[in-house]
């Protein structure tokens, strides 16, 4: 039987989360699910249960998934080395099968998760009704604007096709996408899991995207957490290298999200329990908020 004080603490929550669920309901949450949270085991069953009661209460969240650590896993395993340009894989013809045989694991495995904690999750890929259209990505040379790098089979989105999520989401579906594009002529590429998010959150008009990562969010140079941060300060911070690696390409979706009328772009500590409950249901939030101004 539950304590009268436990029963008033649960109520206190309860009532404290109740606007947010009615400033939310039948909007959408593209979440980019990542990091620790994608591989401890107290963290998946964390997330699984957070985004499994966000669509309980009335809300959309749409998961874009990444598979970093279990690819390279997987390339060890072949004796071949990860590496990676500006935040961007290199991804060859070997590379990019490797790829797509593990995102395909790691969706089923996410689908199963949500599934587990009450949920109804359907897995999908850029290739599911051409659902995510890309071309060759060439990335532009930063010590010389005039030059590119071909990164191989890496893609850049030309469009996305949001009615398969708004069908599913109408169904009372969890939507879990695996960040694999389709070309005109029917080749894959691997497309980075922060872009697809913040793309399909730009196309969906979403409310939110939360970016979640292994970091407490954007840190300054001293290692401060940074609460929110505005275009100008970004662009100070990849001039000098603070924002470097793995960060830019995040970094970078969460802007242009912001600026093509996503209302909230967050990214947040992963490896903190219910983290994107605390980000959706409460005012201190624990990441860092990018402003479009």
């Amino acid at each position: 039987m539950i304590s009268e004080s436990a029963a008033a603490k649960k109520a206190k929550t309860l009532s404290e989360a109740l606007p947010y669920i009615k400033r939310f309901f039948d909007r959408t949450i593209v979440i980019k699910y990542g990091g620790n949270a994608m591989t401890d085991e107290k963290l998946k069953a964390s997330f699984a249960s957070d985004v499994v009661l966000l669509k309980l209460v009335g809300m959309n969240p749409v998961i874009v998934h990444g598979g970093g650590p279990q690819i390279n896993q997987m390339l060890d395993r072949v004796g071949k080395k990860g590496e990676f340009i500006q935040g961007m894989r290199v991804t060859d013809e070997e590379t990019m099968d490797i790829v797509e045989m593990v995102l395909g694991h790691v969706n089923k495995e996410i689908v199963h998760l949500i599934n587990r904690h009450g949920g109804k999750a359907v897995g999908l890929t850029g290739q599911d009704g051409n659902f995510i259209r890309a071309d060759k990505l060439m990335m532009e040379d930063i010590n010389d604007k005039l030059k590119t790098i071909d990164v191989g089979q890496v893609g850049k989105i030309s469009t996305i096709d949001p009615s398969i999520i708004s069908f599913l989401d109408s169904g009372d579906f969890i939507p879990v996408v695996a960040p694999i594009g389709v070309g005109e002529d029917g080749s894959t590429f691997n497309i980075n899991a922060d872009v697809v998010a913040g793309k399909l959150a730009e196309i969906l008009k979403a409310e939110k995207l939360v970016l979640l990562t292994n970091t407490p969010g954007v840190l300054d140079k001293d290692g401060t957490l940074l609460t929110g941060l505005t275009p100008k300060q970004i662009d100070g911070m990849v001039a000098d290298g603070t924002l470097s690696g793995g960060m830019l390409p995040k970094i970078g979706s969460a802007l242009d999200a912001a600026r093509s009328g996503v209302k909230a772009v967050h990214i947040i500590d992963g490896r903190v329990e219910h983290a994107l409950l605390l980000e959706v249901l409460t005012d201190e939030g624990v990441g860092t908020l990018i402003k479009a101004n």
